[in-house]
């Protein structure tokens, strides 16, 4: 039996953020069986964890393809390994990635982990992404996964009902649209969709803030951010700048634990 794990990432209590699987393997997986398996969770993304020599092994699976960089799913992780005591309390934990080597350490009751930064720069708007949206649009950039659209105001980003067919034809894993928040709990709001990996739309992604966080901190000149992505579950990412890296901070709650017929 394998154990499995569903966790609400970015969220403080159960069925808010966005839920993740996580799987923790004994040994090698064949791709084909871990993309079943996500296939067969149908969340926006399932990790698969194993311990290596010098931290962990991480892979992230969407229902559709492997994705290189995923948040939500190795903060789920992080909390994972330690929930379980497979990584003691005040340890690191380390994650060997497809990305690079990840960490991740607790802060209080929240778990910070150190990602690259992907900042984005101007970009041409694909007419897919134009028709996709259906809205004004005050601004579009390209980061190394995704293309990031400005809109004009937080309600537009929360009232954004998009054509998901249409922004599939996207050529980039996803879509980002944000605007500056209208409220004071958060610097700005976002939100995610990425139909072409079968994803329409992601509830909150921890790796579209490596890209949010540069922008907003050139727009704002701060360092320090709280974003919001406001999909229905929603989830407040906590967001710092430290040179080409971007801290990301966020809570998580198990809300089932299980076993996986290999």
């Amino acid at each position: 039996m394998i154990p499995l794990y569903q966790v609400d990432a970015f969220a403080s209590r159960p069925f808010e953020g966005n839920p993740a699987a996580v799987c923790l393997l004994e040994g090698e997986a064949t791709d084909a069986w871990m993309q079943a398996v996500a296939a067969e969770m149908n969340l926006s993304e399932t990790a698969f964890v194993r311990a290596i020599e010098d931290g962990f092994d991480l892979r992230w699976f969407t229902p559709a393809a492997e994705v290189d960089l995923c948040g939500h799913a190795t903060l789920a992780s992080a909390h994972v390994l330690w929930e379980s005591g497979r990584l003691a309390a005040d340890a690191q934990a380390r994650f060997c990635t497809r990305s690079g080597v990840l960490t991740a350490r607790r802060d209080g009751g929240w778990i910070e982990m150190d990602f690259p930064a992907t900042p984005a720069a101007p970009a041409d708007p694909p007419t897919a992404l134009i028709e996709g949206l259906g809205v004004e649009i005050t601004g579009v950039y390209r980061s190394q996964f995704d293309f990031l659209a400005e809109l004009p105001s937080a309600a537009a980003v929360r009232g954004l009902r998009p054509n998901f067919g249409r922004l599939a034809e996207v050529p980039a894993r996803g879509v980002i649209v944000t605007a500056k928040s209208d409220r004071p709990r958060a610097d700005f709001v976002s939100r995610m969709f990425g139909p072409a990996i079968g994803i329409p739309e992601d509830p909150v992604t921890g790796s579209a803030h490596c890209c949010l966080g540069p922008f907003w901190a050139q727009r704002l000149q701060r360092s320090e951010l709280i974003g919001y992505q406001a999909s229905a579950r929603g989830g407040v990412v906590r967001v710092r700048l430290a040179g080409e890296r971007v801290l990301l901070g966020g809570r998580a709650v198990t809300v089932l634990v299980g076993q996986l017929h290999p």
